[in-house]
């Protein structure tokens, strides 16, 4: 048994532990802090390292100041008003003591030390969140301080739209977090009387407070019911985005109930918070009680009942001729904030009189069809000139080059180093961190050209690159890109790996200007603590030139310097004076244009399923403004970072010039050849066209019976399953234009229809770039849709029997997107159908198919199939022919020689396989050789 005088003494120590940690219990709290926030400090040192290199420290330095006082302010302010309401409500009860249940009479040695340090800590924790959403309120207040005038004022309220997109923000988080840190003064308050006792409900319901505590909590209440008035008056702005009624925007109801519930609302607020006052001079609390029952009572017959009555009575027996003012607002804001205002609206006259002139003329359009979808030229590539297994080409991009005096439309990947490929004997810190630090090279084909085996006719390949024309590359090496999501160090005393050499490996050492200096020890202390890996305070490679290289990825290194631009999903690589460079379009969105629309994008949208998520993300926050405001362009080599200004008629992009003068470059600095690659965003263009399906209607009551809604088209993805159709890129000439140009282009169909109404053209070139053109069809003609060709393609018997006897051979045809092609007043359908054996993932271009009028034909080649329907085939330009089985290397006859050279690549890419030891591809290249040496024997 336990003695007396060791429980007093295990008592005594408890109570003097207990006195200590009262008594120092703030040190022992920064003490923790600063314990925690070390990694923070020490991570923004390393920001800060890593943003100077690059050569936007302004940026840095402008961002964490404004951050780190919003953080400051939010917690001051928090904890200020918390602390203060806390501290008066115990002094105010400073002479009763704390209420102890009856028959729970442990309870009062635990009541004060909890309501002492857990209130103190309840403050802290609610101080501290606070601070954390002040930490992100940098931008919107910077906005708010350099806001842009749109010029452009609201029909309800006569306001600028710049109010709504750079003000209300601020105004309505102000009005949320005051109302917040009321309710918890008040909540912590009537917490404390509680436990003081001072909340005595034995006096009945009107007299349970009085004194100073009726004091306190009535002026609480009354700074609630003000800030809770004037969040009414920001109610009435809100009703620009109403959801409920026939369009997105304040409807007849809004405008003419809900506007005036709110304002009544707002007053009546108003008289509350007067009433709660008033009633300190008065006996009991009575009044402010009543003052509650009033207003829910107000607030369940004005803010519910009048507007429902309005609606039911007033709109909906009447209502197109109630709501078509409203929705003509709907109309004219949507297509202002999806930048659809300025659309060149054409009449395409479908004529179909193509002949072998007409041909002739549009020569540079059809010697730039496109053969190759994305992701079978993606495999395509994959298998050929990945060349070891550490290679990855990420995705294919598209894009047009002046190559030997002609405009080409070609299809480029770059070679990027996966190291999750590397075998895994050789995965160790050296190798990943040291010595397979990038990419080589890329590979580049045109859109429209194959060899003899149905294989892309490579312009640039192997390593190091190879080139058939005259594009030169003089920085082939690759360290930021989109498959580059690791850290790597350079400038160390071993040499990278380079790319591989026979049976050697070539070797360099980096000598670009990217990468964060990390020579000194100080340096490599704060970086293998940020990072997590004191390996290079260890390691014996590290020299004074060391670089350390991360947020290398280009998606991940363009957010860290521009995070208020959204990205379009599909980056893009330029080989621009013989270096790398990737293209990113950025765009400045917003959620609160008024009467705009928000971008919905449901699972069954008429979006492409690989872009989907993207716009997802950019639907996410309910935008319903956007803009092409910036392009991001990245040196693959050094990871220079270069944004330019591309829309100066943006208020939201001039906001951020103002917020941030050093971080943009205008469009005027950016060189000729670099501006020659801008195109026109994919995800804007399928955001526009998605939105414009239905707001090309002007009319208010065509649009209010939805008579005239388009849809985007449906393509085949197989023989089961389809997909809407991508915009995709040609070069053409549009009508009446002088000459080719490269554009995006996307067909549209009736809802729930499949022939074709309209095609939409966005302009990338020179000074048109941005411009949307739409070319209407005659309404009481019928043209053909994309899915209606595709099922007169499968009920024509002769293709249709051979694409099944293919399918049953061991191996796979895949049917590549049939392309929709206005040549003058006419249209041409085509469709690449490719072969894949079942035990490879090498497609091969077999035929072409070609659609035009009623006529569909099936033939090896494109100059085949357009002898086939136009008779003689029209003048070939050599350099450019289109080239296929039987006609390798573009030359049009398929002369010996091409065999010739074809057999001897087939052979060194055996040879190239061989010394890699991948005997798959061995097996294929001797496979390719043999079937051309039997073409040379004429077999």
């Amino acid at each position: 048994m336990t003695s007396p005088h060791i429980n007093r003494s295990a008592g005594n120590g408890r109570a003097t532990l207990l006195a200590y940690i009262s008594k120092w219990w703030w040190l022992l709290g920064i003490v923790l802090l600063l314990l925690a926030s070390a990694g923070t400090i020490v991570h923004w040192l390393t920001e800060y390292w890593w943003f100077s290199t690059v050569g936007f420290d302004s940026v840095f330095r402008l961002r964490l100041g404004w951050s780190v006082l919003c953080t400051v302010l939010a917690f001051v302010v928090y904890g200020a008003v918390l602390f203060a309401n806390y501290w008066l409500a115990l002094w105010l009860t400073r002479d009763r003591p704390f209420y102890v249940p009856p028959k729970n009479s442990e309870w009062a040695s635990i009541i004060p030390g909890l309501v002492t340090y857990g209130g103190a800590s309840l403050i802290v924790l609610l101080a501290v969140g606070a601070a954390q959403r002040g930490s992100q309120a940098w931008e919107p207040l910077l906005k708010f301080f350099n806001a842009t005038a749109f010029n452009i004022t609201d029909p309800i309220y006569q306001q600028d739209v710049g109010f709504y997109v750079f003000r209300m923000p601020v105004y309505q988080g102000l009005q949320r977090q005051g109302l917040e840190l009321l309710v918890w003064a008040l909540l912590i308050s009537v917490v404390i009387y509680a436990v003081k006792g001072e909340i005595r409900l034995e006096r009945g319901w009107k007299y349970f407070l009085t004194g100073p505590v009726k004091t306190h909590l009535c002026v609480l209440l009354s700074a609630i019911a003000l800030v809770a008035a004037l969040g009414y008056w920001l109610a009435r702005y809100d009703l620009l985005y109403s959801a409920s009624g026939v369009v997105f925007g304040a409807g007849y109801t809004d405008a003419n109930a809900r506007l005036h519930a709110y304002s009544i609302l707002g007053i009546i607020t108003l008289v509350i918070a007067a009433l709660f006052i008033v009633s300190l001079w008065r006996q009991g609390f009575s009044l402010p009680i009543a003052s509650i029952a009033l207003y829910f009572a107000v607030f369940l017959v004005v803010g519910g009942l009048y507007p429902w009555v309005q609606q039911s009575l007033v709109v909906e027996p009447n209502e197109l001729d109630k709501e078509a003012p409203f929705i003509a607002h709907n109309l004219d804001f949507t297509r202002q904030a999806y930048g659809l205002t300025n659309v060149q609206r054409e009449d395409f006259t479908v004529q179909d009189s193509l002949d072998n002139a007409a041909l002739e003329q549009n020569a540079a359009t059809l010697d730039n069809i496109r053969l190759w979808g994305y992701q079978t030229l993606l495999s395509t590539y994959q298998e050929l000139q990945s060349l070891r297994l550490y290679y990855r080409f990420h995705d294919v991009d598209i894009d047009r080059y002046t190559l030997d005096g002609d405009y080409r439309q070609v299809m480029l990947a770059a070679r990027e180093l996966d190291y999750d490929a590397v075998p895994e004997k050789a995965r160790n810190w050296v190798n990943q961190r040291l010595k397979y630090t990038h990419g080589y090279g890329l590979a580049m084909s045109p859109v429209n050209q194959v060899t003899v085996e149905g294989l892309p006719d490579f312009f640039i390949k192997n390593i190091p690159p190879v080139t058939s024309t005259d594009i030169e590359i003089d920085q082939p090496r690759i360290y930021y890109g989109e498959e580059t999501n690791h850290y790597v160090y350079t400038g160390t005393s071993t040499e990278e790996f380079d790319y591989p050499s026979g049976n050697d490996n070539a070797g360099n050492i980096y000598d670009g200007a990217g990468g964060v200096p990390m020579g000194s020890f100080f340096r490599q202390l704060a970086y293998a603590f940020d990072f997590g890996t004191f390996k290079p305070l260890i390691s014996n490679y590290f020299t004074g030139s060391s670089k350390i290289h991360y947020h290398r990825n280009i998606v991940e290194r363009s957010q860290q310097i521009v995070p208020f631009l959204q990205l379009d999903s599909d980056p893009y690589l330029a080989l621009i004076d013989g270096r790398f460079q990737w293209i990113l379009d950025g765009y400045t969105t917003s959620d609160r244009y008024p009467y705009s629309e928000p971008l919905a994008i449901s699972p069954d949208a008429d979006v492409l399923l690989s872009t989907q998520s993207q716009l997802e993300d950019i639907a996410a926050s309910g935008t319903n403004y956007i803009r092409d405001a910036a392009k991001v362009v990245i040196d693959a080599y050094d990871g220079s970072l270069t944004v330019y200004a591309i829309d100066s008629t943006d208020p939201i992009l001039a906001t951020y010039q103002k917020i941030f003068p050093d971080l943009f470059t205008p469009l005027e600095a950016a060189s000729e050849q670099l501006r020659a690659h801008f195109r026109y965003p994919l995800n804007l263009f399928q955001i526009q066209s998605q939105i414009y399906r239905a707001y090309h209607m002007e009319d208010t009551e065509v649009f209010y019976n939805q008579e005239d809604l388009w849809q985007v088209p449906q393509q085949l993805t197989d023989s089961s399953t389809t997909e809407p159709m991508p915009p995709y890129y040609v070069i053409m000439r549009l009508p009446n234009e002088s000459g080719e140009e490269f554009l995006q282009i996307l067909p549209f169909t009736p809802s729930r229809k499949d022939n074709m109404v309209a095609w939409m053209a966005a302009r990338c070139d020179g000074d048109q770039y941005g411009q949307l053109v739409l070319y209407e069809f005659p309404k009481q003609v019928l043209v053909y849709g994309p899915q209606q060709v595709e099922a007169r393609i499968d009920q024509n018997p002769d293709i249709s029997e051979q694409l099944t006897l293919w399918n049953q051979q061991g191996s796979s045809v895949i049917r590549g997107n049939l392309l929709v092609i206005p040549v003058d007043q006419s249209l041409l359908y085509f469709e690449p159908v490719y072969l894949q054996a079942d035990q490879s993932a090498l497609p091969e271009l077999k035929r072409v198919i070609v659609a035009f009028k009623n006529t569909i034909v099936m033939r090896q080649t494109l100059p085949e199939a357009l002898e086939a329907i136009f008779g003689s085939a029209p003048a070939e330009d050599s350099s450019a022919a289109s080239a296929a089985p039987g006609n390798p290397s573009g030359n049009p006859t398929g002369a010996p020689s091409a065999l010739v050279q074809a057999a001897i690549e087939a052979y060194e890419d055996g040879q190239a396989a061989l010394q890699a030891g991948d005997w798959s591809a061995y097996g294929q290249s001797q496979q390719r050789l043999g079937e051309l040496l039997l073409q040379l024997n004429g077999e």
